[in-house]
């Protein structure tokens, strides 16, 4: 009984594993082609916000007793008109998303940067700090940038972001191995 449960546990190690090495790859891809990891994931936030508006309409014909029924109507509406704008005119909606990322990186490193001074008086304030000011350049640096920047940028940050998450998993998944107990198998051969 404690062979299968070890072989079930190396399966999910190795399928862990598996699925981190794949996930690198991705992110090299996306980061390669950034042009087009950049309408993909474009055309994915698309289709993710028609997806909500129906949903939320789904929701508002349910519950349109409980009242807000215009609103809600009104909600899922815009959520479906926005993804549709994004899916018909793609290049626009990278251009957009790209100016929205850079105010919100601007506007994340000025609350940041607040704290920080907020925090002065405690022992560690200067990373929220650093991290305020990293936060404030990037968003400077897109602002700056654009719109020259908005056909790799978005990505570029996709790559990185999902080479990451292979790179974590990977390592997860080697560390789940290397803990497994191989001298416990060894005693039980069956």
């Amino acid at each position: 009984m404690t062979t299968n449960v070890s072989r079930d546990i190396k399966k999910d190690v190795n399928g862990s594993l598996i699925s981190g090495v794949i996930l690198s790859i991705f992110g090299v891809i996306a980061i390669a082609a950034p042009n087009l990891s950049t309408l993909f994931a474009e055309t994915w936030i698309a289709v993710i916000l028609i997806f909500a508006g129906f949903t939320k309409l789904v929701y508002a014909t349910q519950t349109r007793h409980q009242g807000g029924f215009i609103w809600k109507l009104l909600l899922s509406g815009l959520y479906i008109a926005t993804g549709i704008m994004l899916f018909v005119y793609p290049f626009t909606g990278i251009l957009t998303l790209t100016l929205l990322l850079g105010s919100f990186l601007l506007a994340e490193g000025t609350f940041e940067l607040i704290l920080a001074f907020k925090l002065r008086p405690q022992e560690n304030w200067t990373w929220i700090l650093g991290d305020g000011i990293i936060t404030l350049v990037l968003g400077a640096m897109i602002w700056f940038q654009w719109p020259f920047n908005a056909p790799w940028l978005l990505g570029t940050l996709v790559g990185v972001s999902v080479i990451f998450t292979g790179i974590s998993r990977v390592m997860l998944s080697l560390n789940a191995r290397s803990t497994s107990n191989p001298t416990n198998e060894a005693a039980n051969p069956t």
